[in-house]
Formats: structure tokens, C-alpha cells, sequence
């Protein structure tokens, strides 16, 4: 079966109200049922290089690994160190195109990563963009944001309505090419035919409310271009202070892996 008519799939991304050009990236293959959303941070347009770089590196690798073992047959193991080998070589390509090029200094990215295959979904992020899941009526953050004002809530020092508040939601604790190592956070989540998963920059969740978010994903599920369109014009509606960028991905029918006997072929081959 092939990932392209199981996965429904829709890529958006908005400069916003207020800035001039747009430091995110974003980065969609349903025939490899990859998903990658990068936001960028850093001086005059180092941001951008550095969201792009992400994408682009990170994406490329996993297309070529993924079109090479085949869908479905890259065990989980192994698409984890997989994920983490990747964001760790660009990470190093970010962090060294940031030490030697001043224009550049500074420069990072953060990263949420989505494959789905053999009916799950392996995400791997780093920083506070996010993923989201609609299941049913029930839609929840997948994802936890590396930030300060997520460590100050959980140490119960901030309510969540009081970080809604704070003046502090762009300070990260991880990103990609800001230190010579970096760690990304990986998990795999069983996935549903019905299943709707949104990746979104901050750009969208710091001017839009989690519930009205997932009340737009329940209203618009059918047309998922209408939805992305509706979600970044809400963003921009209340401020439109930051880019801000979506994907969003449906599941329409199961999708797992071929039988032991496909998967010996292919490691044969």
C-alpha cells in the first residue's frame, strides 16, 4: 500500500502580520510519510538558513533511507537512531556554518519531525514547536516544548494560565546548531484511521488558544487546505506577531507493514 493514498497531507507556512520575511520551514513527503517543520532564530536572515538547512538535511536523508529500506520495513530501532544520527549531523552542519560565518553567529533552529509507517508515528523534536493529535473529540499536545516556561510550569512555579501571560515564550532551552551536541527528545505513538496530527511554529499556539485550535481541526476536518488556510488566518487575525506555519496530516485507512516474508525479500535485496 502506498503512504501517499492512506495520508492526506497539507504544508502551510505565513511571514504573519508583523515581520517581513519568514524563518520558518516547512517540509512534507506523503509517499515517505515524512513530515518536518523547522522555526528559525538568529539575525537578519540567519534564521531562515538555518530552519532551511534543517529541513532540507534532515529531509533529504530520511527520503533516501526510507525510499532504500522501503515503507513499513525500517524497524523502530532503527528509524529512531536514524532520527537522531540526522538531527545530530545537522546540527553539526548549523552549529559550524554559524562559527564561521559572522553574518550568521547565533544562528538555530527548532525541529518537530514526524514518520509515520507500520500504523504508528515516530516524532522527534527538539525546542517548542509542536505536535499535535484530533482523535475523536479528544485533541492534545503530543509533544512537550523544551522551553524555560515549560520547566517553570512543571516545577509549579507558573500555572499554564499564568505562561500564557508570560513575557518569556521564546525562550528555549534546546535548538538545533546552537550547541555543538544537541539531544532531540524521540517517541512513537500508535496511529488511528480517523487520526488528524498537526505540526505548527509557536507562531500559531503563542496567538491561538489550544481549544479554539482543536474546534477549528474538529469543524474543518474534511478539507484539511481550508483548515490550514483558517488556522493561519486566526493566528494572524489576533496579531499575527510571528511567522507561523502548519502541517497538518490525516489518516484515512490503516497502514501497516508488509508480512515477515516481504520483509526478509527486502533485507535479501
Amino acid at each position: 500500500m502506498e503512504l501517499n493514498s492512506v495520508l492526506e497531507i497539507v504544508a502551510r507556512t505565513d511571514p504573519g502580520m508583523v515581520r517581513t520575511n519568514n524563518e520558518d520551514s516547512v517540509l512534507a513527503n506523503a509517499t515517505r510519510g515524512i513530515v518536518i517543520l523547522a522555526d528559525g532564530m538568529g539575525g537578519y536572515n540567519a534564521g531562515e538558513v538555518a530552519s532551511g538547512m534543517a529541513t532540507a538535511l534532515l529531509g533529504s536523508e530520511l527520503e533516501k533511507t526510507l525510499g532504500t529500506a522501503g515503507i513499513g520495513l525500517l524497524e523502530s530501532s532503527r528509524l529512531h537512531e536514524l532520527l537522531e544520527t540526522e538531527i545530530a549531523r545537522a546540527n553539526g552542519a548549523i552549529y559550524q556554518m554559524a562559527q564561521s560565518q559572522p553574518q550568521y553567529a547565533g544562528m538555530g533552529t527548532t525541529l518537530v519531525a514526524g514518520v509515520f509507517h507500520d500504523d504508528r508515528l515516530t516524532v522527534a523534536h527538539v525546542g517548542d514547536s509542536r505536535l499535535y493529535r484530533l482523535r475523536g473529540e479528544d485533541f492534545q499536545q503530543i509533544t512537550r516544548d523544551h522551553s524555560l516556561l515549560q520547566e517553570q510550569i512543571d516545577s509549579g512555579l507558573l500555572t499554564r494560565e499564568q505562561a500564557r501571560l508570560s513575557q518569556n515564550k521564546n525562550l528555549v532551552t534546546r535548538a538545533v546548531g546552537i550547541d555543538p551536541q544537541v539531544q532531540p527528545e524521540i517517541h512513537e505513538h500508535a496511529v488511528l484511521p480517523g487520526d488528524i496530527y498537526l505540526l505548527c511554529s509557536d507562531g500559531l499556539n503563542d496567538m491561538v488558544e489550544d481549544d479554539e485550535i482543536g474546534m477549528t481541526l474538529g469543524m474543518l476536518a474534511a478539507n484539511l487546505e481550508l483548515c490550514a488556510t483558517q488556522l493561519i488566518q486566526m493566528a494572524n487575525d489576533n496579531g499575527g506577531r510571528d511567522n507561523v506555519s502548519v502541517i497538518l496530516v490525516k489518516v484515512k485507512s490503516a497502514y501497516p507493514a508488509r508480512g515477515w516474508w516481504q520483509r526478509f525479500l527486502a533485507w535479501l535485496k
